[in-house]
């Protein structure tokens, strides 16, 4: 029996942890920039001030000043996303998955949609790409194999009920060794002699011109290949708010703005404030206002100045038990984007002459604010990259009490 005092403090706990919000800042100290399970992409002071004005009064989302009447909630990103991308039209749904249902739902309802097998992802949470298509009402072609697929294949499965061609970037993985695929542009140019749509589903939201570090499709590359639908997120590299971007031909995005599914998959205010307010940062060339893109670009010699910084903070405060140390450590883009790609980063090694790395770490995944870090060979790893500076001092005092 436990005795009266454990009952009430478990009974005292309780009552805090119900008292608490169950979303909750965390410190990210995994080196995994864009970390699904912690939000994805945080937003920066412009993008937080711009949810803060729209969230805090009424605003024009549904209505027209200059006219004075009803308008429509899909008009205030939709010059943004053309100027930035080149597209005829934009469309912003709740999230990419909810983007390319919508499409296929509307341009290819009860017809054949081609795609290649080795494209057919899961993309999280068991949501896979046949699912998604067969909830559209669209019927899968697959073609070629895992590994290897040519246009032959795709000119092959064509048929008069052929409605598109889906090429869809596997943004979560790779595929290396006895590999063939066919490019945007060839399979463009075969859509458009037969007279089908070619829908190109990208993923990440790559919109950066300076493209010389990474393979991921860039949003105005693929329409410039001829892609007549563009779908893409906003919480991954592009660094906004978790939304579902369409861009493409005008006539066929009017299409897909009338479909009934667009009512359920609307976004509100506050994630198009913070959408428009990212277009706007990458329309003024100031990407430091992007934390995804701060981060990711952050020199090896910041992060090694961070991470011996941080550790001199711990290691003054703490005895001869504890084994703090600086070392090199590869960090992950994360989020669906750029797989196997590694960013070259520096990290906090922290262990314990009495405490295993698992007691350390459950201490602070457990406290206030939490802290989620990395367990390799039994020490704690603490990855400099993903912990913004103005955290520094509260991750010291976390480390400090997890030791002590």
């Amino acid at each position: 029996m436990p005795s009266l005092d454990a009952v009430v403090a478990d009974t005292r706990l309780a009552l805090e942890d119900h008292a608490r919000s169950l979303l909750v800042p965390v410190i990210n100290a995994t080196g995994v920039v864009l970390h699904t399970n912690l939000g994805r992409a945080p937003l920066g002071e412009r993008q937080l001030d711009a949810v803060a004005r729209a969230a805090r009064g009424y605003s024009n989302l549904e209505y027209d000043l200059t006219a004075g009447a009803r308008g429509s909630r899909h008009d205030h990103a939709r010059g943004l996303l053309a100027a930035l991308t080149g597209a005829e039209a934009a469309l912003v749904v709740n999230n990419n998955a909810a983007a390319v249902l919508v499409t296929l739902a509307t341009l290819c309802g009860g017809r054949e949609v081609i795609i290649s097998r080795g494209e057919l992802v899961e993309i999280g949470g068991e949501f896979r790409i046949p699912d998604i298509m067969a909830t559209s009402g669209a019927r899968l072609v697959e073609v070629g194999t895992t590994n290897r697929t040519h246009l032959a294949d795709y000119e092959k499965a064509i048929t008069p009920d052929t409605a598109a061609i889906l090429k869809v970037h596997p943004s979560n993985y790779t595929i290396s060794g006895f590999t063939a695929s066919v490019a945007a542009r060839d399979i463009a140019r075969l859509a458009r002699g037969r007279k089908i749509c070619f829908i190109h589903d990208i993923g990440s939201g790559l919109v950066s011109t300076d493209r010389s570090e990474t393979t991921e499709p860039g949003v105005r590359e693929a329409l410039e290949d001829g892609a007549d639908v563009v779908t893409f997120s906003g919480d991954k590299l592009l660094g906004g708010p978790q939304a579902g971007v369409i861009v493409g031909r005008a006539e066929l995005i009017e299409r897909i703005s009338h479909h009934p599914l667009l009512r359920a998959l609307r976004v509100d205010k506050m994630t198009l404030a913070a959408l428009e307010e990212t277009l706007r940062i990458y329309l003024d060339n100031d990407l430091e206002q992007i934390p995804t893109w701060r981060m990711s670009n952050l020199s090896s010699a910041e992060l090694e100045a961070r991470a011996g910084t941080l550790r001199a903070a711990i290691a003054a405060r703490v005895d001869d038990s504890a084994k703090i140390e600086v070392l090199s450590h590869p960090g992950l883009t994360g989020g669906g984007a750029m797989p196997g790609t590694e960013l070259a980063s520096w990290a906090v090694s922290v262990g314990h002459a009495t405490k295993s790395a698992a007691e350390i770490e459950r201490s602070l995944r457990s406290g206030t604010p939490a802290v989620v870090a990395r367990i390799e060979d039994d020490r704690v790893l603490l990855d400099v990259r993903t912990v913004q500076e103005r955290e520094l001092d509260v991750l010291t005092e976390r480390v400090v009490a997890a030791l002590t």
